[in-house]
C-alpha cells in the first residue's frame, strides 16, 4: 500500500465537506508562503543578528526572538508538511513522485535535526554546534525558498 492509498480514506473526509477547488488548490501554498517568507525570514535573520551584532542587549533579544519563534515555525511548517500531502491525495495527485515532497521533507528533517542540536544545549555549549545550528537552519531556509518555487510549479500543472 502506497501513502496515497493510505491516505485516501482521511482525504476522502476532506472532499465530503465540499471545501472549494481553489482552497484545496491553492490554500497550502498561500499559508505556507506566508509561513515561509514572512516567519521563516524572521526566525532566520534573528538567528544570524543574535550571532553577529556586537551590542549584547541586541544580541540577547534576537536570540531570545529566534529561541521563541522558530518552535512555532518549524510547527507550521510540519502542519503545513501534512495539509500538503493531504492536498495532493484531495487532488489525485502521485505525492513520492514530485520534487516539492522531496524538498519539503528535507527541510523537516535538517530542521528538527536543528531543533534537537538547539536543545541538547549545543551540546554544552560548544561553538561548533552552534556554527552547525546556523549553517544548517540556512541551508534549510535557502532549500525552503527552493521548495516554494517547486510548488508553484507543482501548483501550476495540476
Amino acid at each position: 500500500m502506497d501513502l496515497s492509498q493510505l491516505l485516501e480514506p482521511i482525504a476522502e473526509q476532506f472532499r465530503r465537506l465540499g471545501i472549494p477547488e481553489p482552497i484545496t488548490h491553492w490554500g497550502h501554498p498561500l499559508m505556507m508562503a506566508i509561513v515561509v517568507f514572512v516567519m521563516g525570514s524572521f526566525v532566520g535573520l534573528a538567528g544570524w543578528r543574535g550571532r553577529a551584532v556586537t551590542d549584547p542587549e541586541t544580541a540577547s533579544k534576537s536570540r531570545s526572538d529566534h529561541r521563541k519563534l522558530a518552535p512555532w515555525m518549524f510547527l507550521f511548517l510540519a502542519l503545513g508538511y501534512t495539509g500538503g500531502v493531504l492536498s495532493l491525495v484531495m487532488q489525485h495527485q502521485p505525492v513520492l513522485e514530485s520534487p516539492h515532497f522531496w524538498t519539503g521533507s528535507t527541510v523537516l528533517a535538517l530542521l528538527a535535526i536543528n531543533g534537537v542540536i538547539s536543545l541538547s544545549g549545543f551540546g554544552g555549549n560548544k561553538a561548533v554546534l552552534r556554527t552547525a545550528h546556523a549553517y544548517l537552519g540556512s541551508t534549510a531556509l535557502c532549500l525552503l525558498f527552493l521548495h516554494a518555487i517547486l510548488g508553484l510549479k507543482l501548483g501550476l500543472a495540476i
